[in-house]
């Protein structure tokens, strides 16, 4: 028997290939295809079944792609409704793979159709347990994702998902290994541990939400309590997952093309594409096209891009580091923004040597920061960490802009003022400075240094939370 966990940092999300007797299953996929068929190759193995926990509403899946490739059976839960061939399997029932088997146990709660798979080994032991969004290590997946209006609500979902643990998945010995969907980084949950994998007894004693004497009201409210709303891309990727999508390889071709920089700019003027910048941000605030939008490939890239750009069908136009044009197309895909319709060739280079116009950032260190404070206490400054972050400690006359939600909050921001943005390390504040430059907005000042140095400067910092903090 053959276990690997393949995880992405990007998403903070685990997808496993398990292997028995040159049979294969592999659980819950990205959208790219290649890595799996390169891995059954790789292992003169048989792809039997694709099993997903659920809608997965962080990213789309690879499955129907994967499906029509090999051969293998998607394989859902009870309660999944496709447009799209599936075997939809029982809650209780065995499904066999080589010498092992995995038991089928659907655990609602997270999502109604939420399905864990309990691997068990040659001699019939049960060994691993692959539990989606349903148990993270330290948490439990969010109930709020499924809710249907006038019939179900986050509170009847966490009601489901007590029901589910106790049920089905805490009765389970200590000694069985619990392979998460995700971990810390993932919207899916609100405290995820940085492991990627651990023994569910170890969970009995250390994870909140399952505690022995902990009754089902308290459960409600203990993991209801504090969820921020859901990433605005999530329903739209869900219901992507449910009714199936473009092939990747198609995806891929059209938005791989290198275009000239004449072609690039009449592609944007003509097609009112999205300019996305995806360099580091210290090649991005010495120089870019004017009107781009920064979202670094290396920092959080597939989320931001889905909080951040409202429309999956958005045109959009690439900056990229020479070599990964084509990975910025496929990251792109994995979240359901398909409409990529070329990169620049040469990147922003070729665009500076023929001298078309460039935009820069003003950008300040913590000692600029710490002067344009003492010179004038009553600055505007934008701190654009998430409501959590601003709870915990901010700077006593900052005002809340939480990039998360930037797009809800632009009536709370003047054109006709400057305003000093940071956040926790830089990166977000150069987000939020490239979409407010984008929108007509002209003095602002990208402060690029950690929270820590904001702490330990002579800027007043308080943890007591603003009554007007935006969400």
């Amino acid at each position: 028997m053959l276990i690997e966990q393949i995880y992405t940092g990007c998403l903070a999300q685990g997808a496993y290939y398990i292997e028995s007797e040159g049979e294969a299953v592999i659980i819950d996929p990205l959208r790219e295809t290649k890595p799996y068929l390169d891995k059954l190759e790789k292992q003169s193995a048989k792809l039997k079944y694709i099993f997903e926990t659920h809608f997965h509403a962080d990213f789309v899946s690879g499955h129907v792609d994967l499906a029509k490739q090999t051969g293998a059976t998607i394989v859902y839960g009870p309660n999944a409704e496709t447009k799209y061939d599936i075997y939809q399997a029982k809650d209780g029932e065995i499904l066999t793979v080589g010498k092992v088997s995995f038991k089928i146990l659907h655990t609602p709660g997270h999502t109604m159709e939420s399905t864990s798979y309990l691997l068990r080994d040659e001699n019939g032991k049960d060994y691993a347990l692959f539990s989606g969004d349903t148990l993270f290590l330290g948490d439990v997946g969010r109930p709020d994702l499924a809710i249907k209006q006038g019939k179900i609500t986050k509170a009847d979902l966490a009601g489901f998902l007590f029901d589910s643990l106790r049920q089905k998945i805490m009765p389970l010995a200590d000694d069985v290994i619990v392979y998460p969907g995700h971990g810390a980084g993932s919207a899916c949950g609100k405290n995820l541990s940085t492991e990627t994998w651990g023994y569910l007894g170890e969970q009995k004693k250390t994870n909140y939400a399952l505690r022995a004497d902990m009754t089902r009201e308290e459960f409600i409210k203990e993991v209801t309590d504090g969820l921020l709303p859901p990433p605005q891309y999530f329903p739209k990727n869900a219901m992507l997952n449910k009714t199936g999508y473009e092939s990747i390889d198609t995806v891929i071709k059209r938005g791989a093309v290198g275009l000239t920089c004449r072609e690039f700019d009449a592609a944007a003027n003509e097609t009112e594409a999205l300019i996305l910048d995806v360099r580091s941000k210290e090649e991005f605030v010495k120089g870019f096209i004017p009107n781009s939008i920064y979202i670094s490939l290396d920092d959080g890239f597939a989320p931001w891009v889905g909080a951040l750009i409202v429309d999956l069908k958005q045109p959009i136009l690439i900056v990229a580091p020479e070599g990964r044009e084509e990975e910025t197309v496929m990251r792109l895909a994995r979240v359901g923004y398909d409409n990529s319709i070329g990169y620049l060739k040469g990147g922003f280079a070729a665009w500076k040597a023929e001298n078309r116009e460039i935009d820069t950032i003003n950008t300040i260190d913590i000692a600029g920061f710490e002067k344009a404070y003492q010179a004038d206490p009553n600055i505007n400054i934008l701190d654009v960490r998430k409501p959590g972050e601003w709870k915990g400690e901010h700077i006593e006359t900052a005002q809340h802009f939480a990039l998360d939600y930037i797009n809800n909050n632009m009536s709370e921001v003047s054109k006709d003022k400057k305003y000093y943005l940071h956040c926790r390390s830089g990166n977000r504040s150069t987000i939020a400075t490239s979409i407010l430059k984008a929108r007509g907005f002209e003095n602002l000042v990208d402060v690029i240094c950690s929270f820590d140095e904001i702490i330990a400067s002579k800027l007043p910092v308080t943890a007591f939370v603003c009554p007007s903090t935006l969400q």
